[in-house]
């Protein structure tokens, strides 16, 4: 079994290469399908389910920069919208071992100023998706 270790993910919200402004810290997309109990009597006491809606989320932490054209100046307008993201394991070109995975997110929130006396200034966020989530691997 091949092992990765992230060390240059691709990620794009609303087609701004946010990978390229240097303050993505991580990303993560998790997909979910919600599970249906359709057990009955026929089920003989075992549980039996089935796969309903599809869900995801992107959950984002950025280095906060307040500069214009920088992180904040670019999600704060996208606030209540909801806009195309792409994210991929590196930045290199779509394939087998490195699929994209596209879709829209809802921008829900942002935080504005996050962190303690001392650290470094984040911004954590978690976007719903939007529709259908695609992989893509050419």
């Amino acid at each position: 079994m091949a092992k990765m270790v992230l060390t240059a993910e691709q990620l794009t919200v609303n087609a701004t290469d946010l990978t390229a402004l240097g303050v993505v810290k991580s990303a993560e997309l998790t997909i979910d399908v919600e599970e249906k109990d359709v057990t009955n009597y026929a089920s003989d006491g075992w549980k039996e389910v089935l796969g309903g809606l599809k869900s995801g989320s992107l959950k984002i932490n950025f280095f906060q920069d307040y500069a214009a054209g920088a992180i904040d100046s670019i999600m704060w307008p996208l606030l209540g919208t909801v806009v195309a993201f792409l994210v991929r394991p590196t930045t290199a070109v779509i394939g087998a071992s490195n699929p994209q995975y596209s879709g829209s997110i809802l921008i829900s929130g942002w935080s504005a100023v996050e962190g303690s006396v001392g650290d470094e200034a984040t911004a954590s966020v978690t976007y719903n998706t939007s529709g259908e989530v695609t992989r893509a691997v050419a």
